[in-house]
């Protein structure tokens, strides 16, 4: 009975004593993290915006404490802080890049805007010699596709019994003069020649000679060309069915694809000039002609018809041309297209400033002669990258500060939602150059050639002291290293993928 009273009053006392310590620890953080006028402070008094891991800077945390990543304190953001993101490349490594700047600065645009077109056939000059009777194609002047027709010009000549009868019954009508109302028959059967397709001088021909023709001919209404045949001499051909197609080529159309960003710069009636690709010194004046109302959902562009007079003949369709649409100059802000990047979901630039080169997302208006408006996001005077961007992307890491654009959030701390991967690689201010540090062998990992290090602050690359694993440049390097040594080494990226990785290792006499 003693024994169980007292292992009873020891339990008591461990959860007395167990108890007493969560309260501590929470009054500790308490004490830490602290609300005045609803504005979260810690210790120093400073304003706190979040806490995060500095190797993971995209996740965000509303508490100290223990980083779940890696062994080391969350570390807290102050509203007082630079709220971007820059990473640092030397000199040196810029120069080896190839990155260049230029200004972002006022200059006039709106001016002209050239696009690519295509030369097609007018669709309303297009037209379709039908047979009106059944017969039989006896005869043909035309015999390929791309034969230059004139207007009046016979292109066939077609037997047709039907119609020879029709012509028998018209000339019998005019001889019967013993007949009430002869002539209102004659007209009647004169009316039904003309009906089957035969031509006025035709008729009067056999009204003349008073003999029927065996064939009659088919004629073209326009100048132009012949652009399908659908029969051949000898064929037999039904009522209705179509012999050749012609079309008139004195006047074509050419499409443009506008972007639809510059839609609003087109107008019915606007002039343009064009110069072709077969003949790039001379130019070509149309009219613009029709806008389309439908936008190309796939291109995003807008479908503008031009007029063109091709009495010169030296249009045809299917050529491409250069189209100058004129438009209105206005002075705007403006950069080099080639500094803009576009990711699909957004548009930014990359920027140099005094701290190193951050991304900032911009919104583009106009683009001309080799410039783009950029509408927001930018001032004049700031210096851009204009070539080398997408390098210095990969040379910096530039994953995770873009994540961090992504994320959101904003600078004073409202929570937003954000799907930015809490396992993205460090992305914190970055020298390109070797780093040096101090530290402790805590494992080494000899197949891998890897060492897990418990090292000392790093103030280059904004480190504070944690345990955390590298891998040797050398990987042969790591076997000279045992637990427990303490050594000096310095780091570097590895171009390939960013990672910080061990140059060089020395040992130090141990503590």
């Amino acid at each position: 009975m003693t024994k169980r009273l007292l292992a009873g009053t020891a339990l008591a006392i461990v959860v007395l004593l167990a108890t007493a310590l969560l309260v501590w620890r929470q009054s500790r953080e308490d004490a830490v993290v602290q609300e005045s006028a609803g504005v979260v402070q810690d210790d120093s008094g400073r304003r706190v915006l979040y806490w995060y891991d500095p190797m993971v800077p995209a996740q965000r945390f509303k508490r100290p404490g223990k980083s779940p990543f890696m062994d080391m304190q969350l570390i807290p953001k102050y509203a007082d802080e630079r709220g971007d993101v820059s990473v640092r490349i030397s000199p040196s490594v810029q120069q080896n890049l190839g990155v260049r700047l230029a200004q972002a600065q006022y200059a006039r645009i709106g001016a002209p805007l050239t696009v690519v077109g295509r030369v097609e056939a007018d669709e309303r000059r297009r037209y379709v010699l039908p047979s009106r009777v059944s017969g039989f194609a006896e005869r043909l002047l035309v015999r390929a596709v791309g034969y230059p027709v004139s207007a009046g010009e016979k292109v066939a000549e077609i037997y047709s019994p039907e119609l020879f009868a029709a012509q028998q019954e018209f000339l019998a009508l005019r001889r019967a003069t013993d007949l009430k109302r002869a002539q209102s028959l004659v007209d009647a059967a004169r009316q039904r020649l003309v009906l089957f397709g035969m031509a006025e001088h035709e008729i009067e021909a056999i009204a003349r000679s008073g003999e029927p023709q065996r064939r009659f001919g088919v004629y073209s209404p326009t100048n132009g060309y012949v652009t399908a045949l659908e029969i051949r001499e000898g064929a037999q051909i039904e009522a209705g069915a179509a012999l050749m197609s012609l079309t008139d080529l004195s006047s074509l159309w050419l499409i443009v694809e506008v972007p639809e960003r510059e839609a609003s710069r087109i107008r019915k009636g606007g002039h343009v000039l064009v110069r072709l690709e077969s003949e790039p010194d001379a130019t070509f004046s149309g009219v613009i002609d029709f806008v389309y109302p439908a936008l190309n959902a796939q291109t995003r562009t807008t479908r503008v018809r031009v007029n063109l007079s091709n009495d010169s003949g030296r249009l045809r369709p299917g050529m491409f041309a250069h189209v100058t649409l004129g438009g209105a100059e206005r002075e705007a802000l403006g950069v080099p297209s080639e500094a803009v990047i576009y990711t699909g979901s957004r548009t930014l630039v990359i920027v140099k400033d005094e701290h190193g080169f951050r991304p900032v997302d911009v919104q583009t208006g106009l683009e001309g002669e080799g410039r783009t408006e950029i509408v927001a996001g930018l001032s004049a005077g700031e210096q851009v990258v204009a070539s080398g961007q997408f390098l210095i992307e990969s040379e910096a890491s530039l994953s995770g500060v873009l994540a961090r654009l992504s994320a959101g959030r904003s600078e004073d701390g409202a929570e937003q939602s954000s799907h930015a991967d809490a396992s993205a690689p460090p992305a914190a201010e970055i020298a390109a150059a070797s780093v040096a540090a101090a530290g402790k062998v805590v494992s080494v990992d000899h197949a891998g050639g890897r060492a897990t290090l418990a090292h000392e602050p790093i103030p280059e690359l904004g480190w504070p002291a944690m345990t955390m694993s590298f891998r040797f440049a050398q990987p042969h390097a790591v076997h000279a290293l045992s637990a427990g040594d303490v050594i000096r080494f310095t780091l570097r990226t590895d171009p390939e993928n960013g990672e910080y990785v061990i140059e060089s290792a020395t040992k130090e006499a141990s503590p």
